[in-house]
């Protein structure tokens, strides 16, 4: 057996731990990555463990089989085939759970994270610690993997811009698992609430070559359609922010949230002003102008010229990369060379019709407002980034389960 063990595997392999929920009703949340080591999904391995009885599920956004590709498409209700129970979408009539939905005792969470505020399963955690606490409910956190480790970066939300892609006072690399952030969550909005985390065996999240991720011990599951690979997690903090942006992120093709672009995008220059504007921010990945086509979503069809991010290989040096100030400095190269470019979306997102998506993606308006700012240099959004990543380090130490 290997060395590395999710919460999901402790449950499935100790029976000190399955015994507990002997003679309770147990609903699951979970996602396509809810995986065991020998890849069987959490439903399907729960649902054939002896003593557990399965009663509901239900699926965050995608679903609990990852059915749907694109933001803002929901899921309905349904009834599971195979196991005969109700699984209900948190991501469709409603994002909370009704009284209606918690008929169980235990509340067993098996989602993959990527390490990132706006991941929207962050929110989904909040929404059902809340619920079971309102409900009177248990819940365990089958814990697993940051796959980006615990690396900082990023504005702090502002007070008042929690959204569905904003569950919290979070940087936007925050670098906790979902059990520590569970903990952080009971605590910080003072839940009274039977929360366990069933934390992992073996987890190194500094460790060469996944730095989070346990390599060649365990396959990349699709936690989210457009997350297919440990490049795309190591990127997302900063990729994620051109789901605000009319450029590109690849969604339409094979390396979505790794590369950005756009029909006309002279990538070259566009590369050489950001490592003039900030070369300190662009460590740590390698930079290559590329072509491609979307099949679907912004620029479907047409040909864009862009940038694909590198995380892999000789490129990747985990203590320097950082995402977050790398889009940044893409969106003011851009400002810089096409000061009237229709650089940022206005469209409902993520359930938000006033705000721009780029604030919300960004917990406020700062982000947008330096990039719009031509007298705005690195140094000025550094310096604000560097004191809330700071503070940050600080505030989550007494959540860390892990060394």
């Amino acid at each position: 057996m290997s060395a590395f063990l999710t919460g999901l595997d402790r449950l499935l392999t100790d029976p000190a731990l399955s015994r507990q929920l002997a003679g309770r009703r147990v609903a699951l949340l979970a996602h396509p990555a809810s995986v065991s080591a020998d890849l069987s999904h959490s439903l399907d391995a729960l649902a054939a463990l002896p003593g557990i009885r399965l009663t509901a599920a239900f699926g965050p956004q995608h679903g609990l089989r990852g059915d749907k590709q694109d933001n803002m498409v929901e899921s309905n209700d349904y009834v599971d085939p195979l196991w005969g129970i109700p699984v209900f979408s948190l991501y469709g009539e409603t994002r909370q759970p009704t009284a209606a939905m918690m008929e169980f005792d235990v509340l067993l969470v098996d989602l993959q994270d990527v390490g990132c505020r706006i991941y929207t399963f962050i929110t989904t955690l909040r929404y059902v610690l809340e619920a079971a606490a309102r409900y009177g409910k248990t819940v365990w956190i089958l814990d697993r993997p940051n796959p980006v480790g615990r690396p900082v970066e990023g504005l702090l939300l502002r007070p008042g811009w929690e959204s569905f892609v904003g569950a919290g006072e979070l940087p936007m690399r925050h670098g906790l698992t979902l059990g520590e952030l569970a903990r952080w969550f009971v605590a910080t909005l003072k839940l009274d609430v039977e929360c366990t985390v069933i934390d992992m065996h073996g987890w190194q999240p500094d460790a060469a070559p996944g730095y989070g991720w346990p390599l060649l011990e365990r396959t990349w599951v699709n936690p989210s359609p457009n997350a297919p690979n440990l490049s795309m997690a190591r990127a997302y903090a900063g990729t994620v922010m051109l789901e605000g942006a009319t450029l590109s992120e690849g969604r339409g093709t094979t390396r979505p949230l790794e590369l950005f672009g756009a029909p006309g995008l002279d990538a070259r220059t566009l590369i050489a002003t950001m490592r003039r504007i900030a070369p300190h921010w662009l460590a740590g990945c390698g930079l290559r102008p590329c072509w491609f086509e979307p099949t679907f979503h912004k620029h479907a069809g047409k040909l864009c010229a862009g940038v694909h991010i590198h995380v892999d290989a000789h490129h990747y040096d985990h203590t320097a990369f950082r995402p977050w100030r790398l889009m940044a400095a893409a969106f003011k190269a851009l400002r810089e060379l096409e000061p009237g470019y229709p650089l940022w979306r206005d469209f409902p997102y993520e359930y938000e019709h006033n705000r721009l998506a780029i604030d919300l993606i960004n917990g406020g308006p700062i982000l947008r407002e330096w990039v719009d700012d031509p007298t705005a240099t690195a140094g000025d959004l550094d310096r604000l980034a560097t004191v809330d990543e700071a503070a940050w380090h600080e505030r989550r130490r007494p959540f860390l389960l892990y060394a």
